[in-house]
């Protein structure tokens, strides 16, 4: 404790970029030794990719600190498979990508004020199952975790003006868990292989991806930004409650694509997530009562403290 008493005097007087520098070294020195040292990719070794901003993503979620928010409506999703074009290697994800010239996949509701039209999805997992998602709740990994990317074209007539604005994108954040065998991932762990390699691209038509966003409609949702560069603060997160369950095998598949090109030396696709970042001011919302606090009215103390979610 004394030594962050230091550290914090010591950074009180420093100027705003300096600062939010400093704040980001506290907070990394104050996280668990398990989330500490975990490997980082090299898209995010660099500081030069860390803009110092306010609402950066991806964080630690914590249950019992989220707000209950009573206005949050359902999430209305409407996809439509037909708009689903192909599978590229991008050379740190695989990303599939959807025909959004129209309306045709779209989602509306929840914390959005305007219709969002589906870009892309990707995950991220890690080369063990230990570790994996970008998000944790209440410091917990999953294996990993599925990022469906949607744009306001309410607002903005592109997808590259909407990246750049506050309100421009709303991400679908699904946690991945160890269990059952995946049917409807497995149309898609199937065509893996042939995108093995950096910046290849194959078709891949005729996918709903609503069949990987679980049915409990309970979700947490704040305001953050892009995981990946340039980072920009636009995103507002919707993370999924409950996760879904696949299979060793399929996240297998995920660790046998490469970041790299046909002809170099391999280097395997695993742990590409991006290390958690303060939340500082912002407020977790749920759209679900915490059983922490039903529990806490109506059980003795004691038998409270003992409950988890």
């Amino acid at each position: 404790c004394s030594e962050v008493s230091t550290v914090v005097s010591q950074i009180i007087a420093l100027p705003c970029v300096a600062l939010s520098i400093q704040l980001e070294v506290l907070y990394h020195a104050l996280m668990p030794d398990s989330l500490n040292h975990l490997p980082v990719h090299p898209l995010w070794q660099s500081p030069l990719t860390i803009p110092g901003g306010t609402r950066q993503s991806p964080i630690n979620i914590q249950w019992r600190d989220s707000v209950y928010d009573p206005f949050l409506k359902p999430l209305k999703i409407s996809y439509d498979p037909t708009t689903c074009l192909h599978i590229w290697n991008n050379g740190y994800s695989f990303l599939v990508e959807f025909d959004d010239s129209t309306d045709r996949s779209i989602i509306d509701g929840g914390p959005l004020e305007n219709q969002y039209r589906l870009k892309q999805f990707h995950f991220h997992w890690g080369a063990m199952n230990d570790w994996g998602s970008e998000h944790t709740v209440d410091c917990k990994f999953y294996p990993a975790e599925l990022h469906l990317v949607h744009w306001n074209a309410v607002l903005y007539p592109t997808f590259e003006e909407a990246v750049m604005e506050g309100n421009g994108l709303a991400v679908i954040g699904v946690f991945l868990k160890l269990g059952a065998c995946h049917e409807g991932l497995q149309t898609l762990v199937d065509a893996l292989p042939a995108v093995k390699h950096k910046d290849t691209v194959i078709e891949f038509d005729v996918f709903d991806p609503s069949c990987l966003i679980p049915s409990c409609p309970d979700y947490w949702t704040y305001a953050g930004s892009l995981t990946t560069p340039p980072l920009t603060e636009s995103v507002t997160w919707i993370i999924k409650k409950q996760p879904i369950e696949v299979d060793e095998n399929q996240l297998e598949a995920f660790r046998m694509l490469l970041f790299t090109s046909d002809g170099e030396e391999e280097k395997r696709m695993v742990d590409n997530f991006r290390p958690l970042q303060p939340l500082m001011n912002r407020t977790v919302r749920s759209s679900f009562q915490s059983r922490h606090l039903l529990n806490a009215e109506v059980q003795p103390k004691d038998h409270a403290e003992q409950m988890r979610p």
